[in-house]
């Protein structure tokens, strides 16, 4: 037996153990402490009580949902267990990015390479996928680009996180609304209106590795109902110096890649509405150094790099009828570029060169009607022209081809689904959706929820679902002349059935969510390495998941609040039974804001834990926790907020699992880093 790996587990176990049992003693503490208004002797009455929402008995911001069923509907009604996040939740604990703010959602988890950032959910995280199986949305906008189908979450994402009003993560399979990419949730970024802003603002920031950030956004609200909303945002940090034993010699540096981890990127957004029309635009460009030496590039060299270029425009008009009708049209159009420069030693010392080019245009029609005042039913078409998806490597001098592909394809969808009250206490939600590809058969997804109320403030609901992916252009075809990667154009699409279990609790400022789900992935697409030693995607099979989510949450009206899940999942796979690597079978999280003085100072603290994961060599990375800490001044001098978060706090040495193009098996992640935050409004 290793004696190492022995040590690491117990280790692992009990610092597991330490962690819970003080959650447990915090998390009590919050469900038994006495409300400060009961306190005094307020009594609300039974009857008062009863004729509230659900929602609003436990104080939460948020009481609706979008993205659940394409219209805003209360999140207990919902056919999916839903987490959602507000902006005043991401200023509180200091989030940076969509990223930051995902790994605090009970069940999500996201890794970092030094380049990109990568999520996983219901235990599920595949080395070599670019957040694939989760469909972005932006005010309902899929992000996904229509190469690699990328959902980004990090810096890639041409939205400033400062512009986002509310994030809506709605796991379980969306197919039956949404189409592909819907396989393990969408996530909904619901982007802040004129008002929001209501004048010119300004924030700058300031952080480790000389990292800044400076945004001025501006939104007001004219007279003739016209709303808009624009906004720049620009970010640079020359990144950190970093050890990688694999190349400690004299010729690599001793292992120390200098001035590599460099980032930098700008965006642009705006928004207009007036009478039922909406025209939104936005796009970023993001250029990061690859400090790794990933795919057998040059190790310490400033030159390889990535950049990822994105925009859109999206124009939708929506009109509501008499009789509870309502009519959409939507109208957009994408673009997207990619441009990869990896130095090799061949030798020569030769520049190669990834560029990926994607364009794309598409409408939507939406119709939603009530059926008497008890039954709500949807229906919409969605049609989608892939103009370009164009693919090319080559080397700059001496100049050679090894892949030059360019291709166009096109997708045609049409769903409808049905809310229907059965009775005062159930409610049953069916859909489905039908898309034809052009290179790829027809499917048809379903779902189907029954939510049942048994008692007062207590939600069931019993969820199936099935969702697909259709293979990328990138898995398909991408080649870069067979020396570290080969196509495979013979892909077929992965499918998955779920099933699951939710139930709600809430009483008055407190909620209770327990949850378990099972899932079955058939023709699953994974990379892996063929014969000749060259990277690969393939159907692998079949794969099950199986887990059980537990989450609580309580909010005082003097301003205190506190939430805290566990997560327990388990990915297998049906030929061998071997679990997946890549991503921790335990994930506890806690998360507790304060006032300090009165209602302009407050405190944040975040404590993230996760167990040991197996990477692909099959050796344990070892469990960690993190703290992450923020202390906000809201409103000082009237307008001006500032923000101080330590990240990291204890400086935990942890390691994320490295995918095929890396000689590392794993990737160490950041110790202890800082961010200043001012911002002014006028």
């Amino acid at each position: 037996m290793n004696r190492n790996r022995t040590v690491e587990r117990s280790t692992d176990r009990r610092g597991r153990v330490l962690l819970l049992r003080v959650l447990f003693v915090v998390l009590l503490s919050l469900i038994i402490a006495p409300d400060p208004a009961v306190a005094e002797g307020e009594d609300s009455g039974p009857s008062e009580l009863a004729a509230m929402p659900i929602e609003d008995l436990m104080g939460v911001e948020v009481s609706t949902v979008l993205g659940a069923s394409r219209y805003e509907q209360r999140v207990s009604d919902a056919p999916a267990s839903i987490s959602i996040i507000t902006s005043q939740d991401i200023k509180r604990y200091g989030y940076r990015t969509v990223a930051d703010v995902l790994n605090s959602v009970p069940g999500l988890y996201v890794t970092y390479d030094r380049n990109y950032r990568y999520l996983g959910a219901g235990g599920f995280l595949r080395q070599g996928d670019y957040n694939t199986r989760m469909l972005l949305l932006v005010d309902g906008h899929r992000m996904n680009n229509n190469i690699y189908d990328t959902a980004a979450v990090g810096n890639d994402l041409i939205l400033d996180l400062d512009l986002v009003d509310r994030i809506e993560v709605i796991r379980g399979p969306g197919s039956s609304l949404y189409g592909s990419n819907a396989f393990f949730g969408v996530i909904n970024l619901i982007t802040k209106g004129a008002k929001h802003v209501n004048g010119l603002e300004l924030s700058a920031e300031a952080g480790s590795f000389d990292a800044n950030k400076q945004r001025a956004t501006f939104g007001r609200t004219f007279g003739n109902g016209l709303e808009m909303l624009l906004s720049a945002t620009r970010y640079n940090s020359r990144g950190q110096s970093l050890y990688y034993k694999e190349y400690d010699s004299p010729a690599t540096n001793s292992g120390w890649s200098d001035g590599n981890d460099y980032e930098g990127y700008s965006s642009f957004f705006t928004n207009f509405k007036i009478s039922g029309l909406d025209v939104q635009a936005a796009y970023g460009s993001r250029t990061k150094g690859i400090p790794t030496g990933a795919w057998g590039t040059v190790f310490n060299d400033d030159r390889t790099k990535s950049t990822d270029a994105q925009g859109y425009i999206d124009v939708r008009y929506r009109r509501t009828f008499r009789d509870n009708q309502d009519l959409s049209v939507r109208v957009f159009y994408d673009y997207y570029r990619y441009d990869g420069k990896y130095l090799f030693d061949y030798p020569p010392l030769t520049m190669n060169r990834d560029l990926a080019v994607g364009k794309w245009w598409g409408t939507e029609a939406f119709y939603k009607t009530r059926i008497g005042n008890r039954h709500t039913v949807i229906a919409g078409l969605e049609y989608r022209d892939n103009l370009v998806q164009q693919q090319k490597n080559y080397d700059d001098s001496p100049y050679a081809v090894y892949l030059d592909d360019n291709r166009g394809s096109y997708s045609v969808g049409v769903y409808a689904q049905g809310e229907f009250i059965v009775s005062d206490r159930v409610l049953l939600n069916l859909g489905a959706r039908y898309d034809h590809y052009k290179d790829f058969s027809g499917r048809l997804n379903p779902r189907a929820a029954l939510i049942w109320n048994p008692m007062e403030k207590t939600t069931v609901k019993l969820i199936y679902g099935e969702a697909y992916r259709i293979p990328n252009a990138y898995e398909l075809y991408y080649t870069d002349g067979n020396v570290t990667q080969g196509a495979n154009p013979g892909l077929d699409p992965e499918t998955i059935r779920t099933y699951e279990l939710v139930l709600e609790k809430y009483v008055k400022d407190f909620r209770l969510c327990l949850s378990g789900f099972y899932y079955d992935v058939e023709n699953l697409i994974s990379q892996q390495s063929d014969a000749a030693g060259l990277m690969v995607f393939a159907n692998t099979g079949r794969a099950e998941g199986k887990g059980i989510q537990f989450e609580m949450e309580r909010k005082w009206p003097n301003g205190f609040s506190g939430k805290f899940s566990y997560s327990f999942q388990e990915v297998t796979s049906n030929q061998d039974g071997v679990g997946f690597a890549n991503f921790p079978k335990h994930l506890a999280k806690f998360n507790a804001f304060g006032p300090i003085i009165r209602n302009w100072l407050g405190a944040g603290l975040e404590i993230q834990y996760a167990s040991s994961q197996k990477n692909l060599n099959s050796t344990s990375d070892g469990g960690y926790t993190l703290v992450n800490a923020t202390l906000l001044a809201e409103k000082i001098f009237r307008n001006l907020d500032l923000s101080f978060s330590v990240y990291n706090v204890l400086d935990k040495k942890y390691s994320n699992p490295a995918s095929r193009e890396h000689v590392q098996s794993d990737i160490e992640q950041d110790g202890r880093t800082f961010r200043l935050k001012a911002t002014y409004r006028f």
